[in-house]
């Protein structure tokens, strides 16, 4: 009996200097969970369309929306544009309820009128990058080597690429390690040439948008003019125009479930 209580009491002790690995399992990841609440927005620096004196910008909605459905489930997001700082803001409409809310909220108001430059981004911190659209985004995504590379480390560290209306500029020469363009292969969708066409700007931006997807090997999606369209392939999502900024960010915030 002695014996068989000297064993048993080696073991209690055992247990509790080396916890089994169901309790260690218990003990949540810090690192993780921070990470896991961080998106990247990026917003466009440029101010005009083309040769016009027409003042263009990052859509407003088309920030708010997705802000909205992401900050609510507990996101905290950052932005970054090509130039850091104050960016121009287009489709300024404080009419749309969550327009007003986003530009009413100090802290994230501070946070996009004082954006950082792509050399202060950490992509580790970051599950996701959105590209919000604005006419803008098509004189300053396209060719910015840093957001190209900073979204390819997101993605291929297993995080989501997501951008809507004409933001898919910017995913236009995101490469992948393996040489290929992240939309080569992939469904993807962005404002589209007969709604450019619609709006009169066929002349004045520097390329369709569309069309360029398409060379890049994107397998191209679409609906009518001014129509939700959201897809969703292998952690890329897109969405058409600005009815579908809301859709979009649902869509990223089903994907980032995903990753938990």
């Amino acid at each position: 009996m002695k014996k068989a209580t000297i064993i048993g009491a080696v073991i209690i002790l055992l247990s509790t200097i080396f916890p089994s690995n169901n309790q260690a399992a218990k003990t949540p990841s810090t690192n993780k969970i921070s990470k896991m609440k961080k998106v990247l927005f990026v917003i466009t620096s440029h101010d005009k369309k083309g040769e016009t004196s027409q003042p263009t910008g990052y859509y407003l909605a088309e920030v708010s929306h997705p802000w909205d459905v992401l900050s609510s489930a507990g996101y905290e997001i950052d932005f970054v544009s090509p130039k850091g700082g104050k960016a121009p803001v287009d489709g300024f409409d404080l009419e749309d309820p969550i327009n007003k809310k986003f530009w009413d909220n100090l802290e994230y108001r501070n946070k996009i009128e004082n954006s950082m430059k792509p050399s202060e981004v950490k992509p580790e911190e970051y599950s996701a990058i959105f590209y919000a659209g604005g006419h803008g985004t098509m004189w300053d995504f396209k060719d910015n080597v840093e957001l190209a590379k900073i979204a390819a480390q997101i993605y291929e560290s297993n995080g989501i690429v997501s951008a809507v209306c004409h933001g898919p500029a910017g995913l236009i020469n995101i490469k992948l390690s393996n040489g290929k363009y992240l939309v080569d292969g992939k469904k993807i969708n962005s404002f589209t040439n007969e709604e450019e066409i619609a709006v009169g700007l066929e002349k004045v931006v520097p390329f369709m948008l569309e069309t360029k997807l398409i060379e890049r090997g994107a397998i191209f999606e679409k609906s009518g003019l001014w129509q939700k369209h959201i897809v969703t392939d292998q952690r890329v999502i897109t969405g058409q125009n600005p009815q579908s900024a809301q859709g979009v960010g649902e869509a990223t915030l089903i994907e980032l479930k995903k990753l938990k």
